[in-house]
């Protein structure tokens, strides 16, 4: 493919729109993830901040589906589709502030190969999809500092970052340690002290939120990211395959490649703009690298630092293409990867042509397939519905008898897929740790009230007894029946329901457990 000069805009906008229509179809077809049906009840349940993570994905997802008026898997994940076209965009000008037109467009292919980028930005609706829009538009202002007041932005841009999610603190970690290492004149730069207030003011939902909850969402990230422990090489390489897999594996060696080139002082890129973005983008990495020595990470944690490296990969393209309008063969390559990646992942998910489980037994079916994580739920709410129907009319269900579970995944799920169509209430009954945001749910929703009856939905990937669960909680536990959830004409997982009557012991609630966390520290 020859790219001209004169053509570079009209590569970009077909760009735009074939990734937003192929995101967005995806979007519609696609069943939820885990993580994404959990936040949706941060926008069912809206609040300063959460359990897990800031409030702005909640925020965008009340934005785009009209505070839920229109609550399909498409409009709750439109947000995803709008905003990676807009980060696209934003890297193209980006690479062309840095250099040229040509490496803006190399910038904006090699970021739409990305898997980070094109799906779990821009299909799933996640903390990163509003993260990566606050921290390219951040990244954009940093190149164009030189401008005194350009300061501001860059300060609310990445104090919106932060309000997404807690990694959007590296953009201030990164530009701090330029200015104190290679342009400290800026220290006397009095916007520079405005933009950290504005960031800071942005963060007040956060803080405020935490001071009324004794601070649980820190001290929950704060144990998932300790600084000691014993080292686990296991959880090491399986980031480092995790990050070689969720950034392309081409963008990944592209990245590197780039990277060393601009230590060698031979990457052809102005020296502040590298030390910049080298600044922002390896703290991040490498915090999270040694993280995963002592215990497990997520792979998707430290990839915006990956995105800012892709643009050193465009301008090492760049360098290397100078005299030739043929795209270069590596973007071909990462784009192909992508192509792949998707139609394999999406027909697997939708027809399970992949073998990836062999369990036979109807407790275990399905238990290694992580495809069945995103697909059944359509099914199970529709067979479930018909199941619960004549349940009631035998006399073993009652109408008005909700669904519990112990765990924040199936509990949204559950409550998205079956009760929400049926109109039924579903509690988190078990470790606060486990419920997450299901903990403040459960007050929203009324409580929990002696002698209600209850059904528990367990399927045969995550199976979990409610006769050894909650054998305190209720007079009675029974298995009234299994619901099969079928895949190209064959059963792939079960789900075993439970009826669970008569709740005789009150489960901890929000305020006797903050009474205990005051009384005890802990």
């Amino acid at each position: 493919m020859r790219i001209k000069e004169q053509n570079i805009n009209k590569i970009l906008i077909w760009l735009l729109a074939i990734s937003a229509v192929v995101r967005g179809i995806l979007a519609a077809w696609m069943e939820f993830g885990n993580d994404e049906v959990y936040y949706w009840t941060y926008a069912l349940y809206p609040d300063w901040s959460h359990f897990d993570h800031p409030p702005m994905v909640g925020w965008v997802i009340q934005l785009f589906s009209l505070n839920l008026l229109f609550d399909s898997e498409f409009f709750i994940r439109l947000a995803s589709v709008v905003f990676m076209t807009a980060d696209t965009y934003i890297i193209f000008r980006i690479g062309k502030e840095i250099k040229d037109a040509r490496t803006g467009l190399y910038a904006a292919l090699l970021y739409t190969a990305s898997i980070y980028a094109f799906v779990i930005t821009g299909v799933f609706i996640m903390p990163d999809t509003p993260l990566m829009l606050f921290w390219l538009l951040a990244v954009w202002m940093a190149v164009k500092s030189e401008k005194k007041q350009i300061l501001l932005f860059f300060g609310l841009y990445a104090g919106l970052a932060m309000l997404s999610k807690y990694s959007g603190v590296f953009l201030w970690v990164g530009m701090l340690l330029y200015i104190l290492i290679f342009n400290r004149k800026q220290l006397k730069n009095p916007y520079l002290y405005l933009a950290l207030l504005i960031s800071a003011v942005c963060c007040i939902p956060i803080l405020y939120w935490n001071i009324g909850n004794d601070f649980i969402s820190f001290r929950f990230h704060g144990e998932r990211v300790g600084l000691f422990g014993k080292p686990n090489f296991s959880t090491f390489g399986t980031e480092i395959a995790g990050e070689f897999f969720y950034n392309n594996p081409v963008n990944f060696i592209l990245a590197y490649v780039a990277v060393i080139t601009a230590f060698k002082k031979k990457l052809l890129l102005e020296k502040s703009v590298q030390r910049l973005i080298l600044c922002i983008a390896l703290p991040l990495i490498l915090v999270f690298l040694f993280f995963s020595l002592t215990r497990p990470t997520l792979p998707h944690w430290n990839a915006p630092a990956y995105v800012l490296l892709i643009l050193l990969a465009a301008v090492w393209l760049r360098d290397k293409n100078t005299d030739s309008e043929r795209l270069p063969r590596s973007i071909t390559a990462a784009l192909a990867v992508l192509v792949i990646t998707l139609t394999i992942g999406v027909a697997e998910i939708k027809t399970g042509f992949i073998p990836l489980d062999k369990h036979s037994e109807p407790e275990q079916l399905g238990r290694n397939d992580f495809t069945l994580d995103m697909y059944g739920w359509r099914q199970l709410g529709e067979k479930f519905a018909d199941f619960r129907e004549q349940k009631i009319a035998e006399g073993v269900m009652k109408a008005e008898d909700g669904i519990v579970a112990n765990q924040w995944f199936p509990l949204a799920n559950l409550d998205y897929y079956v009760a929400r169509p049926l109109g039924l209430k579903v509690m988190g009954l078990g470790w606060p740790e486990f419920l997450h945001k299901y903990l403040w749910i459960n007050d929203k929703r009324g409580g929990f009230k002696l002698d209600e009856d209850y059904c528990f939905l367990s399927d045969s990937r995550y199976m979990k007894d409610p006769k050894e669960t909650y054998q305190w909680y209720f007079k009675e536990i029974e298995l009234v029946g299994v619901i099969p959830i079928e895949r190209n004409g064959k059963t792939v997982k079960n789900f075993f329901v439970y009826t669970c009557k008569g709740l005789c012991a009150e489960p901890p609630t929000l305020e006797s457990l903050r009474a205990e966390y005051a009384a005890t520290g802990e």
